[in-house]
């Protein structure tokens, strides 16, 4: 997949670079759910019937947080870096990543169409029911369908991804995450949630009694769960390591933390891993964070927080192989 940074107006060497005949999905996508997801695919099926190159057209950064309606967009469920991967693992031939700025933003309908669609060659564009576009959101999927066909576009209006009857949402995602509920979360997304970080020094005192952890600082401003106790995998340099990560305040050492911290404990792992880039993906809340009498009570606990984080990553790994045999 190849990534196309622009803005507006687009640049000349954009345009002179251009020639192509696109499909293209258009919108901000977090999360990259099943919901965005279909969009997506739907862009990719129709460029392959239709002989075109396939494309997402996103937006970075996020327009609320630009315009300041939501401090919540100011985290994301992924960053742009994770937001491609997932593109690419689509089958997307073009990633254009549209900068975000107030002139953008003060656009006409018309003119994000006539002056930055048809001059890329967009030939098709694929939309979620809910798109809106242009300045002050004037513009909605129905809109861009006719304005389109005047530009010599079709328009796809996808409708939305349903789980039980609730449209799959990045608010959804978001809602699932303050509820530390990883099981519908991976529903949601179609695979677990991740975070990127890298491992910071600390205080020490995990090594102290007997459990060191991984102090992570994260390199981007993702949303986090809420806080507990979580059975949860580590990929350190290529490995899978099975950790129970802890995301609080460590209230038992009232170290007068003030905002939470994320610190994993990866079982079986011995060696140095400051500094080095940790990528944690979890899998399932164990139990809220809990402020215990003596370090001795917290030392029983987190024994017991790490033998139900191998219990329940075991049955993990044992449906997971159970459903490949049964595909096979």
């Amino acid at each position: 997949m190849e990534l196309i940074s622009i803005g507006f107006p687009l640049s000349d060497s954009t345009l002179a670079s251009n020639g192509k005949q696109l499909s293209v999905a258009i919108g901000y996508f977090d999360g990259v759910h099943k919901g965005h997801q279909n969009v997506i695919k739907r862009a990719v099926e129709t460029a392959r019937q239709q002989g075109l190159k396939s494309a997402v057209m996103t937006f970075h950064p996020h327009p609320k947080a630009v315009l300041g309606q939501g401090e919540q967009y100011v985290s994301c469920l992924t960053p742009l870096e994770s937001k491609l991967a997932q593109f690419a693992e689509l089958g997307v031939d073009y990633a254009f990543v549209m900068k975000f700025d107030h002139s953008f933003a003060s656009i006409s309908p018309e003119r994000f169409i006539f002056e930055v669609l048809v001059p890329l060659g967009v030939r098709h564009t694929v939309v979620g029911f809910d798109f809106r576009f242009g300045s002050r959101g004037a513009g909605d999927a129905s809109m861009l369908g006719s304005l389109g066909q005047e530009a010599g576009m079709t328009t796809e209006v996808v409708e939305p991804f349903l789980l039980e009857g609730q449209k799959i949402s990045s608010t959804y995602v978001r809602e699932a995450l303050d509820e530390g509920n990883m099981a519908l979360v991976e529903q949601l997304l179609g695979r677990p949630y991740e975070i990127e970080g890298v491992v910071v020094h600390g205080h020490a005192r995990g090594r102290l009694i007997g459990f060191p952890t991984a102090n992570i600082g994260l390199v981007e401003p993702y949303m986090t769960p809420r806080l507990g106790v979580y059975a949860a995998q580590a990929i350190v340099a290529g490995q899978v390591y099975p950790v129970v990560l802890n995301h609080g305040m460590k209230p038992t050492f009232k170290d007068g933390e003030k905002a939470p911290v994320l610190e994993a404990h990866l079982i079986g792992f011995s060696g140095d891993l400051y500094d080095q880039t940790i990528r944690i993906r979890f899998i399932s809340f164990i139990r809220p964070e809990h402020k215990f009498a003596s370090v001795d009570e917290l030392v029983a606990q987190i024994g017991r927080d790490r033998d139900e984080a191998v219990r329940q990553l075991a049955q993990l790994s044992a449906e997971v192989t159970s459903t490949v045999s049964r595909n096979l």
